[in-house]
Parts: C-alpha cells; sequence; structure tokens
C-alpha cells in the first residue's frame, strides 16, 4: 500500500481513533493504513470531514491548525495518542499545543532525496549527539523527529543546533546531508527535504569479516589531530592521517569505509571520534583516491603514489610529484643469457662521449644485469628528474640497450617514458650463434 493522501481512505474506528475524553488520534496499522503512514495534509483533511459531518464531534474544540500543506498546530489539548501515531504522520512537521497554549512537543518533518534500497536505514544525529538514531523505517526517509520537548515530554530543546542525516551501508557509496547544507540555520516544524542518496560502491569488495580479521586491514587505523606532512618537499598542515599499512587505494578506502559504520571510537589517539557520526574521509574519483578537507594516508602502497589526491587543511588538494613507471621486457635470449645486461640513456645523448644514464625515482640508474627474469620494473622522477638539463615534468626520448654472452646478441630500442604508469619497453635480442671465449 502507499501513503494515504485521500481522507477519504481513513476511517474513523479503523484507520483512525478519535478520543475526545483523553483528546488524542490515534493512527492504527490496517485497512488502508500501512506503515507507508498519511499525510499531515490528509489527517488534517479528514478532521475537516469528520467535524462537518459528525453532530457530537462539532462540539469539541478543532484539533489542528494548519500553516502550510506540510506545516500544523495541534491545538486545544488534541494530540497525537502515542508515538507510533507520530511516526505515521508523513510530509509534514508539527507542534503539540495544549488547552493553554503551551507548546508541549514539537517535530521536525525530514524527507530524503534521492535512491536509498528499501532494506537500508537511514539515520540521523543532533549535533553533540555521541550516538546516532536510526529513522524507523527502511528505505527513503519521510518521518518527524522530535526537537523540542517540555519537561514532560523528554525535557530538551535541540531547535538551535545543527543535525545531521546519514545513510552508510556496506557496499554502498555513502551519503550524508546536514541542516546546513539545506540552509538551515535552526530546526523549524515544517517539512524539510535533504539530499540523501547510497548507490553501489564498486570499489568495495572486502567483507567486513576481511576488514577484521585479514592483512593489510589489521593494522590499519585512523588518528585524528593536527599534523604536518611532507608532500614533495613541502609541509602541509591536516588533521587526520590514515595509516595504509602498505595497503592499496582501494584496500585502504574499504578500511576507512567500514570504520566510518562502527558505533566506537575509531580514533587511534582515543579522543571519542565515532565512526558512525565521524565526516568522511575518502571517495574514489574513478581510480583516484581523493581525501576529505584535512586528511593524509600514510603507508600506502608505492605503487599508488600516482593516484592518491590529498586535501590539506586550507581546502587546497596537494598530490606527490609524478613518478612514472613501466617495465622492461626481455626475450627469451636475453632472459636465458646469464651474462646479460641492459642500460637506459637518454636519446639525444646516446652514442657520444656524454653518453647519459638515466636514474630511477630514487636516484640510481636505470641499469643491471637482467638476471634471468622476463621482466624488470623501472620508475622514473617525472616531475623532478633534470638531468643534461632535462625540463621537468616533459617526456623523457630514451634508448635502452641490452646484451649478453653465449644467447643474447646486442639490442637497442628506443622509447619514450611519458607521464604514465604500466608502459612497456621490449627488447628483442637475435639469439647469438658466433660469441666463443674459449679462456672462459
Amino acid at each position: 500500500m502507499a501513503m494515504i493522501t485521500d481522507p477519504d481512505d481513513l476511517g474513523q474506528g479503523v484507520e483512525i481513533i478519535l478520543d475526545t475524553a483523553a483528546l488524542t488520534f490515534e493512527l492504527v496499522v490496517g485497512g488502508n493504513l500501512s506503515d507507508d503512514g498519511v499525510t499531515g495534509q490528509g489527517v488534517y483533511s479528514f478532521f475537516k470531514d469528520a467535524w462537518k459531518t459528525d453532530a457530537t464531534l462539532i462540539s469539541y474544540p478543532f484539533p489542528a491548525i494548519t500553516i502550510t500543506p506540510e506545516q500544523f498546530e495541534f491545538v486545544k489539548g488534541w494530540k497525537p495518542a502515542n508515538d507510533i501515531t507520530r511516526n505515521l504522520l508523513r510530509s509534514c512537521g508539527w507542534r503539540e499545543i495544549d488547552e493553554f497554549g503551551v507548546t508541549n512537543r514539537e517535530y521536525m518533518g525530514i524527507v530524503s532525496l534521492g535512491s536509498i534500497d528499501a532494506g537500508d536505514t537511514a539515520y540521523y544525529a543532533f549535533e553533540g549527539d555521541i550516538s546516532k538514531t536510526d529513522f524507523n523505517f527502511a528505505g527513503p526517509v519521510n518521518q518527524g523527529i522530535q526537537t523540542f520537548g517540555d519537561f514532560g515530554s523528554g525535557d530538551f530543546d535541540r531547535r538551535a543546533v545543527s543535525l545531521t542525516t546519514y545513510i552508510r551501508t556496506q557496499g554502498k557509496l555513502y551519503g550524508s546531508a546536514t541542516t546546513g547544507s539545506i540552509g538551515l540555520s535552526s530546526l523549524n516544524y515544517i517539512t524539510n527535504r535533504f539530499p540523501l542518496a547510497e548507490a553501489v560502491d564498486t570499489k568495495i569488495t572486502a567483507s567486513d569479516t576481511d576488514i577484521q580479521t585479514l592483512s593489510p586491514y589489521v593494522g590499519m587505523s585512523i588518528s585524528y589531530g593536527t599534523t604536518v606532512r611532507s608532500i614533495g618537499d613541502v609541509d602541509y598542515t591536516f588533521k587526520a592521517v590514515v595509516d595504509g599499512n602498505n595497503g592499496t587505494a582501494e584496500q585502504i578506502n574499504e578500511f576507512v569505509q567500514y570504520a566510518l559504520r562502527q558505533g566506537t571510537d575509531i580514533d587511534e589517539n582515543s579522543s571519542g571520534v565515532v565512526g558512525d557520526l565521524a565526516n568522511s574521509l575518502t571517495a574514489f574519483l574513478g581510480n583516484t583516491l581523493k581525501t576529505k578537507l584535512g586528511v593524509y594516508i600514510d603507508n600506502f602502497h608505492p605503487n599508488d603514489t600516482n593516484r592518491i589526491i590529498f586535501t590539506d587543511n586550507s581546502g587546497i588538494e596537494r598530490t606527490f610529484p609524478f613518478v612514472a613507471s613501466g617495465s622492461l621486457a626481455f626475450n627469451a635470449n636475453l632472459a636465458s643469457d646469464d651474462d646479460a645486461v641492459y642500460r637506459v640513456f637518454f636519446t639525444d645523448t646516446f652514442g657520444t662521449a656524454a653518453s647519459t644514464l638515466v636514474n630511477d625515482n630514487a636516484g640510481n640508474p636505470i641499469s643491471g644485469s637482467v638476471g634471468g627474469f622476463e621482466s624488470i620494473g623501472f620508475d622514473f622522477d617525472y616531475d623532478g628528474n633534470v638531468q643534461n638539463g632535462r625540463t621537468a615534468g616533459t617526456d623523457a626520448d630514451v634508448t635502452v640497450v641490452a646484451i649478453g654472452l653465449n644467447t643474447a646478441q646486442y639490442v637497442s630500442a628506443t622509447a619514450i617514458i611519458g607521464r604514465a604508469s604500466a608502459q612497456n619497453i621490449s627488447l628483442v635480442a637475435p639469439l647469438e650463434r658466433n660469441y666463443s671465449n674459449p679462456d672462459e
């Protein structure tokens, strides 16, 4: 059944019960009324029809004042009979005012905008809360939440604080929205709409059990507190650090999303940052992992240096100087030659007395023994290498040579090291048939 909007679908004594002695109205699931509830406008319209046609009811004060189709006041002592009734009111906010004109309760209507799966439950927290409160029904949100209660109705007033709504489900993209983000400076008693949605997170493949028990997740941590980290030899300030324990960008993000669903302190420094109330820390944009404001990642896998973007406390995105990477591929003649060696030169000086070996990211020449390998990886400081007056941040023309003794002839190949990963340079040496060194 769908949410009721037509007052004709509310039958007195079936879906709604009026108690003129207690001055209450009770909504009862059954008949036409399901957990999908009934709009505040539908209830108000039912009151109008009932008071107009019922000779007994019309002798009692009318129970409600409408301000807008989504804002009501239950007056003259009339009120919902119980919280079940309150939870079935849809698309409305309201006040409950006693016979003396005193406000006993106030409720803010919350409606989510966006897709939330039927089996997933959103939640909310007021500023200062140390634990979350689930909405009463799974799926898209349409519910009133209490923001004020007098001494007999909870004794609290949260109308001047901020409110955050959340949807965080394992394996799905998270969503949240605050009253500030929708332009509210205080909590009113009208319906407010919050952008709140989820979708399948294709970057999440590990289960919660995996994260709780397997490496590298075990050993990852989150620490809050002002800290300084160096990126490209420049210091920047951050307010939270994720220790990635040599995990990939995907694994680090999986751990972070898991932590943000925990109702416990997730801060390694024990500051009391509750996971399911904490701000988001990371998110993927394509295959690039981006941190949220003030978040740094320590100890990520070196292969992911070029696909992590850090956002410092000033809101500026920072990245490490680009490290190009790839591999040298050797054919069988080279791989099987115990004496085979390789060298990588800058092409512009190759073949001259000024020939220069290309340095890797650590500053060491890209050269060595083939050592029986069919492939050897290399990296290159694309944004920082200035050998021989090279312009940093530009493609490097290189000449790669290899030579063995007994099975591999001399071979050379030209290539370009660009701003990319997984670049492959192939060396195919002809079979050596004529080398001879009897004295060895």
